[in-house]
């Protein structure tokens, strides 16, 4: 998807429409989000999803991966585009993402 590198777009620290340059944030991925933090194996429990007897299903208890079927698997991940204005340089984030592949500015 291409994009325009400048757009006139409303500041609310400036409080009006001013020239804004945009950018692509980096994606996080999951072990950005600290799964292993404190309380997440407690929080885990009470979701009723870390308990139940055995290993757990480790060691060999699964199917070979080339079994796995991704059924309803996105292709395409949700763009974070953030806009900062010229002014006064606050950054502005999109309110709402998009999917696409790919995100280009011209």
């Amino acid at each position: 998807m291409k994009l325009p590198k400048k757009v006139k777009k409303y500041c609310p620290k400036c409080k009006k429409h001013q020239e804004m340059t945009v950018s692509q944030a980096k994606q996080m991925g999951r072990n950005k989000t600290k799964p292993m933090s404190r309380g997440a194996i407690s929080r885990a429990k009470k979701r009723g999803l870390g308990r139940g007897f055995g290993n757990l299903g480790r060691y060999g208890s699964k199917p070979a991966i080339a079994k796995f079927k991704r059924t309803g698997a996105k292709i395409s991940k949700k763009v974070d585009i953030r806009y900062k204005c010229s002014v006064c340089g606050k950054m502005v984030v999109q309110s709402k993402g998009f999917r696409t592949k790919k995100v280009e500015f011209q």
